[in-house]
């Protein structure tokens, strides 16, 4: 290669400077760095050699797989059928549930733990060689087959760490403690034997196995906790026959202890400060008295941020280690290339010289671009657990409006809450939606946020403190007549438009010079099209800003009113509420306990601890009254006349401007329209319309006596029998 060098540079004129350096002729391409050499181990992850644990992932699901088999075998013992076939072996075995996700309580935080099990070994199976550990090496072409497998496998492998608490006996916290210590031993002995691998990054496989770790832990000292609680005598019987009921005497204390404060009015003007801690207190999840979250809910923000926490590791040892090897490999041959091509800015590219200036400037760009990374990456994160966080405190907001009957409030038009087919399934994925959602949210924005802190960092920041590839600022300074003429279009029209165009009068607003509007109008039309241009780049920008940061947000729609239902995460979260509200509303499921309670004819009567947060108010029996009856039936007539015209509320006097029905907000009646409020003509006359209220069971509950006895004549003669 040096002859053929030689030779052609023979046949051309040379310059002086490069007359006596036939060296540098021949080493063009081939540079002897003099720097020293990295050690190949700490550049590239694949030298790391393949560990084996002592109790290999074959070996520990060979042993496990039978033994949970047979746990939940066993379990299915203590549990009896309820439907099929009662009588044959006394009910025996029975179907065990992983949990009552319609309750509002129970052991949240371990159904929650293994949920993250499971999501967790679903991030490992992706990436894993062998996706199922019962099969070592499987071939190429049945690999995708194993992985379908390995989906219904693993909840089938975990099943017994959560059906060991739903069960509610000692023996099943026995065996759950047995159980969760045996999968968290074996788990951190395989991490600690073997800490590094060569997939991807030699400490991922580890760091992907924290979160299954943690949970493993929790679940140790959860099931201890429950097995000691059930030998000191914590647990009533009433408890575990009836599920929930400590949250619904908790929600009825707290919505029947709620009085209207006297004189307090709203602040006509806030600072900006206060504006400020709102908006960012709206954020923040603070829990509150008497409300407690859904059970999907609370599976679905664990999995979200555990979906949030392995995306982020995958991204971060994916690219940021390739980039430190790139930085730490880099030589002058590479250098001369960059420089060749522009990229790299150099005194003078024709005449290659010690190139070491350049070859600092190449790794500075490079260490810049790692920072870019991992700064976008972690204002990623921080975006969408903020997000995640909004979702909790929306998502309150809402099942308190649903719960107090503000339909409107929640939906844009008027919803039936009952369940229906589609209910049902869009409640069952709902936890997974927003999984998924939170995970293709956070790669979305990496990209986003990635790209535009690398044009900053290289057409803003860099230039400016190198002085060098000042192309944008060239750009911006010769066209700065174009920018300048834009701007004093747009100040123009507003001053004209203010002054000008506009006569303005204590009560009203009135356009004034019309001709000359319309003159103004047609002269500044191409420059108004040239600012609708800037304009579409910034509703681009900034639409796709919000649409990414508030992708895994569910109960807001990303699309426009009258086309939400195409999308599907928002479409997926209206159907969860539906389900939500009309199977788990707490005052609705209070009543029917008390219902269901067994009548004591003899000895007085005992309020039990159901009872205790309705009799808080209960009314002193008055007897009716004709007076009593007419200001009854007033009271209803001025309901309906409010609900059918709404326009009447800003009419009334400011103490009756926000109604209120039995202690319970109604829904506002300005969110009504003519067309979904029912005619007064349609009803017959003899009949008091009666607004429907899905807090009426508290109202029977808490007044029938004076409710029923002053509109006795205006309902059929069903005798009411509590």
């Amino acid at each position: 290669m040096a002859a053929n060098g030689s030779g052609g540079m023979q046949d051309a004129p040379l310059d002086n400077g490069f007359a006596g350096t036939d060296d540098l002729v021949s080493d063009w391409y081939i540079y002897e760095t003099m720097e020293p050499a990295v050690p190949q181990d700490d550049m590239f992850p694949s030298v790391i050699p393949d560990c084996d644990p002592t109790i290999s992932p074959r070996l520990y699901h060979i042993c496990m797989a039978p033994v949970s088999l047979a746990v939940l075998v066993g379990l299915s013992l203590l549990v009896k059928r309820r439907r099929l076939h009662r009588s044959c072996w006394n009910g025996i075995p029975g179907l065990l549930s992983p949990a009552n996700f319609l309750e509002e309580e129970g052991n949240r935080g371990l159904v929650a733990a293994v949920f993250g099990i499971l999501f967790s070994s679903l991030c490992v199976l992706v990436l894993d060689r062998d996706p199922l550990p019962l099969i070592t090496d499987p071939s190429q072409g049945t690999r995708e087959y194993w992985k379908i497998l390995a989906l219904l496998y693993y909840p089938a492998f975990y099943y017994p760490l959560i059906a060991c608490a739903t069960v509610r006996h000692r023996v099943s916290y026995l065996v759950g403690c047995l159980l969760s210590w045996c999968h968290c031993v074996v788990h951190i002995w395989q991490k600690v034997d073997c800490p590094q691998s060569p997939k991807i990054y030699r400490y991922y496989s580890t760091l992907s196995y924290v979160p299954i770790i943690f949970c493993l832990v929790l679940l140790s000292l959860w099931y201890p906790a429950l097995l000691i609680r059930s030998f000191t005598g914590q647990e009533e019987t009433l408890d575990k026959e009836v599920t929930g009921r400590g949250y619904y005497k908790k929600y009825l204390k707290a919505v029947l202890s709620k009085r209207p404060r006297k004189g307090s009015s709203p602040k006509i003007e806030e600072s900006l400060l206060s504006r400020v801690q709102t908006y960012l207190r709206s954020y923040i999840y603070t829990p509150e008295e008497g409300f407690r979250i859904p059970l999907k809910l609370v599976l679905s923000i664990t999995t979200a941020v555990i979906a949030v926490y392995q995306v982020a590791l995958l991204l971060l040892v994916a690219v940021v280690p390739t980039i430190q090897i790139v930085r730490a490999g880099m030589t002058k041959d590479i250098v001369v290339l960059l420089v060749q091509f522009g990229l790299v800015p150099s005194e003078n590219p024709a005449v290659p010289g010690d190139m070491e200036k350049e070859l600092n400037t190449v790794k500075y760009y490079l260490w810049s671009l790692e920072v870019c990374y991992i700064c976008s990456l972690v204002l990623c994160c921080l975006l969408t657990c903020a997000m995640l966080l909004r979702t909790l405190v929306m998502h309150r907001n809402n099942l308190k409006a649903l719960y107090q009957g503000a339909v409107l409030d929640v939906f844009y038009k008027a919803h039936i809450l009952r369940p229906s087919r589609q209910a049902i399934v869009c409640w069952m994925s709902f936890a997974s939606f927003q999984t998924a959602f939170a995970c293709l949210g956070l790669l979305i924005q990496q990209v986003i946020f990635f790209i535009c802190s690398v044009g900053f960092t290289f057409f803003f920041v860099i230039p400016l403190q190198s002085g060098t590839n000042t192309h944008l600022f060239k750009i911006i300074r010769n066209m700065w007549p174009f920018w300048l003429t834009l701007a004093i279009a747009v100040i123009v029209q507003n001053l004209a438009a203010h002054y000008q165009f506009l006569e303005q009068h204590p009560l009203r607003k009135e356009l004034t010079n019309r001709r000359a509007l319309y003159i103004v109008t047609y002269l500044l039309f191409p420059i108004n099209v040239l600012v609708g241009v800037l304009a579409g780049v910034w509703r681009m920008i900034i639409s796709g800003l919000y649409n990414a940061i508030h992708f895994c947000q569910l109960d807001i729609s990303l699309l426009n009113r009258g086309v939400e239902t195409f999308d599907p995460g928002y479409h997926t979260y209206c159907h969860y509420l539906k389900i939500e509200v009309s199977q788990s509303h707490p005052v609705m499921k209070a009543f029917c306990l008390l219902l269901l309670q067994p009548v004591r004819p003899e000895g007085p009567l005992r309020a039990s601890n159901v009872e205790e947060g309705i009799q808080l108010m209960q009314p002193k029996k008055a007897p009716p009254s004709r007076a009593r009856f007419k200001q009854s039936r007033a009271r209803w007539w001025l309901a309906y006349t409010l609900l059918n015209n709404p326009s009447l509320t800003a009419c009334r006097k400011t103490a009756l401007s926000d109604p209120t029905a039995n202690g319970t907000q109604l829904s506002p009646p300005q969110a009504l329209t003519s067309r979904e409020a029912p005619r007064p003509s349609s009803l017959p006359p003899s009949h008091t319309p009666v607004p429907s209220h899905p807090c009426l069971p508290l109202t029977l509950l808490l007044h029938w006596q004076e409710f029923w006895a002053p509109l006795a004549p205006l309902q059929p003669p069903v005798p009411l029998q509590w």
